[in-house]
């Protein structure tokens, strides 16, 4: 039945981008228990288990990952053991105490050779080790039939920590020329509006006069709207020159260039698009254009 009491919250990862903004927007509402790899070591199972059993939260939000896409084509064992063994774990735990558990999945599990969006029901078909293990991670939540929700989401950023949007700011400092691939399309989606969405899901899940119908599930988080990696890139050139940022590149000497003439060791999916339509609709949520999300966070970055 609903209730006005705090829940408990335990948060994993509470250091990358997404858990950084998962502390300010689940404080104002829940009693945030928060870890990263310096206060539980996420590779010895044991003690995480050992925290989820002292703590008994109300809900476990799980936003730690290896996300070094490239290194994990030579690291696959750690990246198996922390995107999908570590949430099994997780889930496992979940259950037992009837708790709801909530990760966040990738893009990456697609091979990106659908022409449309891809929706939560398409069939994944993951192209390198990340992906492989975001994937194993998704099915090993599903199979213990805890109470979870999955966001999957794309092309990350935010002011905390690295990204595409920095390394950009960066270079056009530094550089006169740039080549950006432009044959790859998605939404960038900023730390600050995955972390509000889930705040405000968790809110509706903690409300609800009868958990048990909750729509739990894997859902698409993105923002709204797609471009490439090319338009991002000048797109994030643009606003810095406005903003009166000294840079050395100008965003119309960014060049286009097709992904094969940009080899990476971990193939990434074409087509990024993921269709947040389910989530919209099913918690009556309005999703930014990417631009206009960014925007917000950009004019955080070039003031630090």
């Amino acid at each position: 039945m609903m209730t006005s009491q705090k829940p408990v919250i335990l948060l994993f990862g509470k250091n990358g981008q997404v858990g950084f903004e998962l502390q300010r927007a689940l404080s104002p509402f829940g009693l945030v228990h928060a870890f990263d790899r310096q206060d539980c070591d996420l590779a010895q199972l044991s003690q995480v288990r050992e925290i989820v059993r002292q703590l008994r939260p109300d809900i476990i939000v799980n936003a730690s990952a290896y996300t070094a896409v490239d290194k994990a084509e030579s690291e696959p064992q750690i990246a198996h053991l922390i995107n999908a063994t570590l949430p099994g774990v997780l889930a496992e735990e979940a259950a037992a105490i009837d708790a709801l558990l909530v990760h966040y999945s990738t893009d990456y599990v697609f091979d990106g050779k659908q022409s449309g969006w891809y929706e939560e029901n398409d069939i994944p078909n993951p192209q390198s080790v990340y992906g492989t293990s975001k994937l194993a991670g998704e099915r090993g939540i599903t199979a213990t039939n805890c109470r979870n929700l999955i966001f999957r989401t794309s092309w990350v950023f935010g002011a905390h920590g690295g990204n595409f949007a920095k390394t950009i700011l960066r270079l056009a400092k530094e550089r006169e020329s740039l080549n950006v691939i432009a044959d790859q399309f998605g939404a960038p989606t900023s730390a600050h509006l995955i972390a509000d969405v889930t705040a405000q899901v968790i809110v509706q899940y903690w409300n609800d006069v009868n958990r048990e119908s909750f729509p739990y599930g894997i859902y698409h988080l993105v923002a709204a709207g797609e471009t490439t990696w090319y338009e991002y890139a000048k797109y994030v050139i643009a606003y810095a020159e406005k903003a009166g940022i000294e840079l050395r590149l100008k965003s119309s000497a960014v060049e286009a260039i097709p992904s094969i003439n940009y080899p990476l060791p971990a193939p990434r999916p074409s087509n990024s698009r993921l269709d947040s339509r389910k989530l919209r609709q099913t918690f009556n949520l309005t999703l930014p254009d990417w631009r206009q999300d960014m925007v917000n966070v950009l004019a955080k970055i070039i003031t630090v």
